[in-house]
């Protein structure tokens, strides 16, 4: 089932089922929190429960909510404090040529490794074990729900960041019940949005580079993923493609497991308190910066997924001036 929030004809947000003809309101439903809430207060999965709440009346057309940019990330926090965004990295094979590469870089013996090398070798060692939990991944906290642009909705660079560049990522939605127990409502179309002229200077600046806005969706995929999924990302700039590059993900292409990752993220005690939207990236497996692409305020990035159904697309926009050194004030 593929689940999206909309902005309703009386300006509020909705909660509608992409079908073939169209979307369908689910059940007068305000958001796909509130839905998922519902779900649980009746010991129901939320794609059984979305399935018997479609609301009688018109199918809207899904290319119009497009065109008006009407659509919403495809779940919300009512306070978007209680949304943690994060991350883990390292974790895509990339391509053939990328994997040989790696491969002969490999060969030379773990002590001749840089840092982030050595570590993609122990989640290609251990990251996906028979059973139980693998090595640990690489981890980052991007910020809360403040941070989530919809689709459409400009991807706004920091007056200060160096870089803005795109991250096509398959992202986990997850809701802690009242136990505080983590539930996966689905999986999206993410960029993780990051600044890699920051993180190249010293790995040691990934928390900053990551510290940035990204964007999720428009639609919620719930179920099981297929094990490989393949994508394009790609870069407009006035109307012209820029830089366009296939990409794959799924557990197929990854040196993790999705179970390992969700394990890692959610052994925290502090990632599982109850009410709290959890917005997970899994890792990229190709960006354009590796292309020695250098993206401008004004370009668009698209990123498809045809499982996922309609592509995440978004502006690059620059930030005006913000916060100025000095800036902090004695009380």
């Amino acid at each position: 089932m593929r689940l999206i929030q909309f902005i309703d004809d009386d300006g509020a947000c909705s909660v509608g089922r992409v079908t073939a003809d169209g979307v369908r309101r689910v059940g007068g439903f305000r958001s796909c929190h509130a839905l998922a809430e519902a779900a649980l207060s009746r010991g129901m999965g939320l794609e059984a429960f979305a399935e018997t709440r479609d609301t009688p009346g018109a199918v809207l057309p899904y290319a119009l909510l497009q065109q008006e940019s009407r659509l919403l990330p495809p779940v919300t926090h009512p306070d978007p404090a209680h949304c943690l965004v994060s991350g883990t990295g390292l974790t895509h094979l990339g391509s053939a040529a990328a994997r040989d590469a790696m491969h002969h870089k490999l060969a030379g013996g773990e002590e001749t490794l840089s840092d982030s090398m050595r570590m993609f070798k122990w989640g290609l060692d251990g990251g996906k074990p028979a059973e139980g939990a693998g090595v640990q991944p690489e981890w980052f906290y991007k910020g809360t729900g403040h941070i989530v642009a919809a689709p459409g909705a400009p991807l706004t660079m920091p007056d200060f960041a160096l870089d803005g560049g795109e991250e096509p990522e398959l992202v986990g939605l997850y809701l802690i019940d009242a136990d505080g127990q983590p539930r996966r409502l689905g999986f999206a179309i993410g960029n993780e949005f990051s600044d890699h002229v920051t993180e190249r200077q010293n790995y040691l600046y990934l928390a900053h580079s990551k510290l940035r806005a990204c964007a999720i969706g428009p639609e919620l995929r719930t179920g099981p993923l297929p094990a490989s999924l393949s994508g394009t990302s790609r870069i407009r700039r006035d109307g012209q493609v820029v830089w366009e590059k296939p990409f794959q993900t799924g557990e197929a292409n990854m040196s993790h497991s999705i179970a390992n990752l969700e394990y890692h993220h959610f052994k925290y005690a502090e990632h599982r308190r109850p009410g709290d939207l959890h917005l997970h990236f899994f890792g990229t497996a190709t960006l354009s910066f590796a292309d020695n692409i250098r993206v401008q305020p004004g370009d668009r990035f698209e990123i498809e997924l045809p499982e996922f159904g309609a592509p995440l697309i978004n502006p690059l926009a620059l930030a005006e001036r913000g916060f100025a050194f000095g800036g902090v004030k004695p009380l």
